[in-house]
């Protein structure tokens, strides 16, 4: 089944129609993470980083991403994206130098924004997006990837990542 809005006349914005292409007929979670965050980096500007880190006992472990190589692990609480995690709350850093406990896999990251993924009232992950721009992300931002997320969502099989019940 695919996300649709619930107003029937709300445009869906351009890059939610192209994730909805990319994943049609796909419904392994790994797979539509890779491809929307590879839709992410390269679709909006000013990036460095898009990706998924996946949630795994206590810790957060990287997933599918693009941009230069990443932490491995996180731990809950830690950083932008243990701390959105942990809160089960997206953070919206304008400055990540400001952020108190801010871990800086990449030294070039100047702002971030980190969505929780949570399925039937479970974390499961987080959405993590950064940039070498201060002031990058907006609220429109954020909307935009929190409907990209429940795209996904209702189109693959979350039951099936490993970890996901631990």
């Amino acid at each position: 089944m695919l996300y649709k809005y619930n107003d029937e006349e709300e445009q869906l914005p351009p890059l939610t129609e192209e994730l909805i292409e990319l994943i049609q007929g796909q419904t392994n979670f790994i797979s539509n993470a890779s491809n929307m965050a590879s839709l992410i980096f390269y679709s909006l500007k000013d990036l460095n980083w898009a990706g998924f880190y996946m949630l795994s006992g206590d810790e957060l472990i990287l997933g599918p991403f693009q941009g230069k190589p990443a932490c491995q692990k996180i731990d809950l609480g830690k950083g932008v994206c243990g701390s959105s995690a942990k809160n089960l709350k997206p953070i919206l850093v304008n400055n990540v130098h400001e952020f108190p406990g801010h871990i800086a896999c990449d030294p070039m990251s100047r702002s971030e924004m980190v969505v929780p993924i949570i399925f039937k009232q479970k974390l499961i992950g987080v959405l993590d997006i950064d940039s070498p721009i201060f002031d990058r992300f907006t609220n429109s931002d954020l909307e935009l990837a929190e409907d990209m997320i429940s795209i996904i969502l209702e189109n693959s099989d979350i039951e099936s990542i490993s970890n996901y019940y631990a």
